[in-house]
């Protein structure tokens, strides 16, 4: 697979021209890896845009989307509507994504540390900023995924158990990641995380009953591990945990 190296034609140039020249359009900015230059030839393009007042994203998106397939070749791949913006994702030659986000100036700003104004302005955080969720969030949803596991072993349904069990190794790299101030969001701090964290024993080899409940331990083990600010409700959970994975619980 090869990825195309940025260049003067390269997307994102086009793009940010277009809703430069649209009358619509009055900010733009560049989001993600690339807007703090640590991006790579792999990176994703995210590009977000300001709306003038009473402007529908849905609108934009409509009069976009075709010029972008006729003269860039993109695919359409979904949206994804998240507090008053619309994000329309394409894929473009090389596999490269592009996501285009669309928001109402009246909210168009930082939703994360990684974000560039290119023309325009923009709120310094917009509403919604994502600041990363609490110990006790990640706690609560690990205990949820690791109850699930055990009901879906229980139930012969064993791929589904796989589902759940990874979850909850998820759930516990996520607790690992805040306590060391990285980023939690999809896995985007596991790699930095310590060789003793990433416990290669959590991870699911085979979907059979006895393999299933090895690896579920190992990833409650791990999740009551990393509680941290949660571990007020850690101790009170900690021994029903540690029974689901119990051959005979």
């Amino acid at each position: 697979m090869v990825r195309r190296r940025p260049s003067k034609d390269a997307p994102g140039i086009g793009e940010n021209a277009m809703a430069r020249a649209d009358p619509r359009v009055v900010a733009g900015a560049s989001i993600g890896s690339l807007a703090t230059g640590k991006g790579d030839r792999w990176s994703d393009l995210d590009l977000g845009f300001g709306l003038a007042e009473g402007v529908s994203p849905a609108d934009v998106l409509a009069d976009w989307t075709p010029r972008l397939e006729r003269e860039r070749d993109a695919v359409h791949l979904f949206d994804v509507s998240s507090l008053s913006s619309l994000y329309r994702v394409f894929l473009f030659p090389g596999n490269l994504q592009v996501d285009l986000s669309l928001t109402p100036a009246s909210e168009f700003g930082a939703r994360g540390p990684k974000f560039k104004v290119l023309f325009g302005s923009a709120l310094e955080r917009a509403p919604g900023w994502e600041a990363p969720p609490s110990a006790q969030h990640l706690f609560g949803l690990g205990a949820h995924h690791a109850i699930r596991a055990r009901f879906c072993i229980e139930r012969g349904r064993l791929w589904q158990a796989e589902y759940w069990t990874s979850a909850v190794r998820d759930q516990a790299f996520a607790l690992a990641c805040r306590r060391r101030g990285l980023n939690v969001w999809y896995g985007r701090g596991y790699d930095e995380l310590p060789a003793d964290v990433l416990d290669e024993g959590s991870l699911v080899r085979s979907v059979q009953k006895e393999e299933l409940l090895r690896a579920l331990a190992r990833a409650i083990d791990a999740l009551l591990r990393e509680a941290d600010e949660a571990r007020d409700v850690a101790s009170r959970v900690d021994r029903g945990l540690r029974q689901l994975a119990s051959a005979d619980a």
